[in-house]
């Protein structure tokens, strides 16, 4: 409420009012009638003095709130309560418009009567103008933040509590808005990572030095986990106090599938071009070697032709032989490895043959060892050298039991593909076959090398290292290839995949009775 002084004179308040030309100052009388009007009236409305005394203040408001009984309302407001204070639009002489902040308050006299009310009016319409920009700004934002699914991007409160969630974040990570607000943000990472306490650390980091930056593993609302880009940014007010965190997560799951399969292709062609050179410097050895063995196996044979009856000479010459045949066996295995072995290839039924295999494999391994077998219907045909494909797979379900002396499990199992390049040199329809073991599984420094022949891990005397040599030059005769995975404690996988024969017929043996 707003008091006239005693003792203040009436010409030093006018010529006080009179000074201010930033605000419209003016009285009305107990009816709202105009009744004083300073310069920053006349400045900021339009209006003379002469023109505007004894008229209804009124006149000052838009059609729309005339219409409401704004002023009257104004009026009533300030007469019950002393005081009215609002913002809005206010029309000058020449109608346009301003935004103004009015006040509105009773004047009363000494005895407490109404007298009338003084209204002070400033234009703030830059002010208006620019937080209106500002929330349509602001608008715009958020439209275009929620208009982004590739992205997860939401608020956290200074405590990691998700405050706000757009439809990226519910894309990616599952959950609707309503679900996940006022959730500490920490339930999007692992079990391992949250007794680690990682969710906390990310949070303080990003409160020390402003922004966190990393890739990791986070989880969906489904359990799920993918592969994730996270970029966590501190937020300060304009006193530089912290209002909370900008977290933007991608699921990158795809590129970095796509890095470790390019990583796994250079490394399989580093290994392949390392075994082509030793199959080539192996080769050449192995010719070498077998054209000595055959020389020494055509000396025997004449020697024991002139023998005659000498037994102790034909016994020495018999031992002779049979060191040098086997020797003549591990010359075939190193052809092999080197693809330079004479072979017979032929089209074969691939599921009767895993069979046999996986049939041999359960009679021959310990009981301890349990053989699986899972083929797909209709396999497709594979036109290989039988006896070195059975070898190879024999090769490998030996090494799967010396990969589990306390036991396990072996699966054998097949199906149809129809690979277009990538990571293999293969293309078109093969016939995939895994073997897989629950064994002691292969380091990874050793993994690139179990193809080399001569290369084994286990104790001298144990193994010759030309299995999985002989299995490497099999696939490859074959036209196909064959990969290995493996983890420490985790098992192997040794994958042959073979062009199918889809066009040709099996082709059987002669039944012809074989000595016993």
């Amino acid at each position: 409420m707003m008091r006239r002084q005693p003792g203040l004179e009436d010409r030093t308040y006018r010529l006080l009012v009179e000074a201010v030309v930033d605000y419209a100052i003016f009285l009305l009388d107990p009816e709202g009638r105009v009744s004083s009007w300073n310069a920053g009236a006349q400045r900021i409305k339009g209006y003379a003095a002469e023109e505007v005394i004894g008229r209804p203040f009124s006149i000052f408001f838009t059609e729309e709130d005339r219409r409401a009984h704004l002023p009257e309302a104004a009026v009533e407001t300030a007469r019950q309560d002393g005081r009215f204070e609002t913002e809005g639009w206010r029309v000058r002489k020449d109608g346009s418009r301003f935004w103004a902040l009015a006040v509105l308050d009773a004047v009363r006299d000494d005895a407490g009567h109404l007298i009338g009310f003084a209204k002070i009016t400033r234009d703030i319409t830059p002010r208006y103008e620019a937080e209106q920009a500002l929330r349509v700004s602001e608008r715009r934002f958020r439209l275009l933040v929620q208009g982004v699914t590739d992205y997860a991007i939401f608020m956290l409160d200074p405590e990691g509590r998700v405050a706000e969630w757009n439809t990226g974040a519910k894309r990616i990570k599952g959950y609707e808005a309503e679900e996940i607000v006022g959730q500490h943000f920490s339930r999007f990472y692992t079990a391992e990572d949250r007794a680690a306490g990682v969710p906390e650390a990310i949070l303080e980091q990003a409160r020390r030095t402003g922004r966190f930056e990393a890739e990791g593993w986070r989880v969906r609302k489904d359990g799920s986990r993918f592969w994730a880009s996270v970029v966590i940014d501190a937020v300060h007010d304009e006193d530089g106090a912290l209002v909370g965190f900008a977290k933007v997560t991608r699921d990158i799951t795809e590129r970095r599938e796509a890095q470790r399969s390019m990583e796994e292709m250079r490394e399989q062609m580093a290994q392949m071009q390392r075994l082509e050179a030793i199959g080539e410097l192996v080769g050449g050895i192995a010719h070498n070697f077998s054209n000595l063995i055959q020389i020494v196996l055509s000396g025997i044979r004449l020697a024991s032709a002139a023998a005659g009856s000498n037994r102790k000479l034909r016994h020495i010459l018999a031992d002779i032989r049979a060191a040098a045949e086997k020797r003549a066996s591990l010359t075939e295995h190193l052809l092999a490895f080197s693809r330079d072995f004479p072979t017979s290839p032929k089209v074969i039924d691939t599921s009767e043959a895993l069979r046999d295999v996986a049939d041999l494999l359960g009679r021959s391994l310990p009981s301890t060892i349990r053989v699986t077998i899972r083929l797909e219907d209709d396999l497709w045909p594979v036109r290989v050298d039988a006896t070195q494909f059975e070898l190879a797979l024999l090769n490998v379900g030996l090494n799967a039991r010396d990969a589990m002396p306390d036991g396990g499990v072996l699966e054998i199992e097949a199906q149809k593909l129809t690979l277009h390049g990538g990571a293999v040199a293969v293309t078109g329809r093969v016939v995939a076959v895994h073997l897989r073991d629950t064994g002691r599984g292969i380091p990874k420094e050793v993994l690139g090398r179990v193809f080399e022949p001569f290369f084994t891990t286990k104790p001298r005397g144990e193994g010759t290292g030309l299995g999985l040599s002989q299995a490497y030059g099999f696939a490859e005769q074959a036209g196909g290839t064959v990969r290995i995975r493996s983890e420490p404690g985790r098992g192997t996988e040794v994958t042959f995949l073979l062009p199918a024969a889809v066009e040709g017929a099996v082709e059987h043996d002669d039944p012809v009775q074989m000595p016993r």
